[in-house]
Order: C-alpha cells, then structure tokens, then sequence
C-alpha cells in the first residue's frame, strides 16, 4: 500500500511522462489536523484506502494545522515531483471557514510560490448521503448483533463540533434529522462546544420513549473533542468516528473527478 506522507523515490513509484500517474492531477487531501496522534493515525488510514483505489494515480495527505505534513510541504513536493496539477480534496464534513477561507489562504500563498503548478480546490465531504450511511454502519456496529432492538427504542445522540454560527449548526442538525429518515431511530442533535449539549439530546431522546441511548460522533476521527463527549457521557455506548468507511473513499474520489471535470476546459 502507498505511503502517502513518503516523497518521490521513497515508497511511491518514480513517474514517467506518458503515465497516467503523471498525466492526471495529483490528489492532495486536505485534513484538520489535531493534536491528537489518533487523529493524523486515523487519517492517514482513510486516504492509504482512498489512494489503493487508484494506484495508478499521486495520492497525498496533509493536514491544515496542528499535525504534519502541511499543505505547503506537500504542494512544494507535488511540485518538485512534476506535477503541473494538483487537485485538493478538503476531508472536511461541511463548508465552514477552514474550507472557505483557511484553506484558498493557503493556497493562493502556494500559487505564488509555484506558479507553474495548477491547484484547483474541490468541495467538501458534505453534504452526501454516502455520510449519513457511514454513520448508521457507526451506531449498528456499536449496538451489536447480539441484541435485537427495535428501531422505535433507539435513540441516537449525534454529535458534532458546534459553530459559533447558528446556521452552521442548524446544517448540522439537519444530518440527526437524515439519519431517523433512513432508520427509523430517535435522533437528536448535540455539540461539544455548544448547546445542544449530550445530555440535553439525551434528555429529549428519553422524552421520545428510547431507551436503549448512543454517542455517534459525526467527526471523520477521534481526537480531544470526542474525549470530551465520552467523558460527559460515560454511562452511555459511543460509536467510533467515521473513519475509514467505503464511503469516504467513493465520495472523495467523486470530488476529485468533478474538479477534473470542471478544470478541463479551462486547459483546453
């Protein structure tokens, strides 16, 4: 499997003009980064998957903040390695201020450092329902096989980050409302660095008449904030992060081929 943090010569297969690897854009996706080293770990496992589905094409992780290797080192490597395109895949859940503004700062600071390096910037992970799938997989490994519970008694606590923004997080509270429609199960929205907190969403689960309550976290990997969640919730299960999941996979390598798409005319 492809180391995806390893430069040219070490781990990856040195390209030749005329191979795909070198003719199509590379792909660089673009993580939070974390303190955390399970974070980075996590997410060095989800793009290791993303990359074995096209091993004929560059497939590179780096991280915004806090974990490296950054996104000026990569795009400086994509770039030493000959690569006149490079398509960013931001794994970011939804189109807040790291994809708006963090991220076109970044690299707008490496179009003037590369100028002979094309990068163009694809959409987030959101909104798709390949994620609100991932997220059920998530509770039902949670809940297990060995105990049969009907849906009208599962309620999901879905947890995300929060925002400062009311209507970020009112987006964000539409993915609860996604994963009842596919499941049937009770869900409530909570943030763990806003209100709604984990036990006013599983208050009003309660309230709802589920009693058999779970943590889903709706973050690509663990890290301090679902720490947090777990230590204000003990009592109850949590399902793990989304994480590696076929989904990401598809959607990402879905993102990168509309940015194609969309880039080629602008090359002709």
């Amino acid at each position: 499997m492809t180391d995806v943090f390893a430069p040219r010569g070490i781990g990856q297969p040195v390209p030749r003009r005329g191979d795909r690897r070198f003719t199509a854009p590379a792909l660089i996706a673009v993580a939070h980064g974390s303190r955390d080293p399970r974070s980075a770990a996590t997410m060095s496992a989800v793009v290791a998957e993303i990359a074995a589905a096209r091993p004929d094409l560059d497939v590179r992780l780096a991280f915004l903040d806090l974990s490296a290797p950054s996104v000026e080192h990569v795009v400086e490597a994509v770039a030493g390695q000959g690569h006149t395109h490079a398509i960013v895949v931001p794994l970011l859940l939804g189109s807040a201020f790291h994809a708006r503004v963090d991220l076109p700062g970044l690299l707008d600071a490496c179009r003037a450092r590369h100028p002979r390096l094309r990068l163009t910037q694809a959409d987030v992970l959101g909104p798709d329902t390949r994620l609100i799938d991932a997220l059920r997989d998530r509770v039902l490994d949670a809940i297990g096989t060995s105990t049969t519970v009907s849906a009208d008694r599962v309620g999901v606590a879905v947890a995300a980050v929060g925002s400062s923004s009311s209507a970020a997080n009112a987006r964000t509270a539409a993915v609860a409302r996604r994963l009842a429609a596919i499941t049937g199960w009770h869900t409530e929205i909570c943030f763990a660095t806003t209100e709604p907190t984990v036990h006013e969403a599983v208050s009003r689960l309660r309230v709802r008449g589920a009693d058999h309550i779970l943590v889903a976290p709706w973050f690509l990997a663990p890290g301090l904030l679902t720490d947090r969640l777990a230590a204000a919730a003990p009592d109850f299960v949590h399902a793990d992060a989304l994480g590696v999941h076929r989904a990401m996979v598809e959607i990402v390598w879905d993102r990168y081929d509309a940015a194609w798409a969309a880039a080629l005319p602008l090359s002709a």
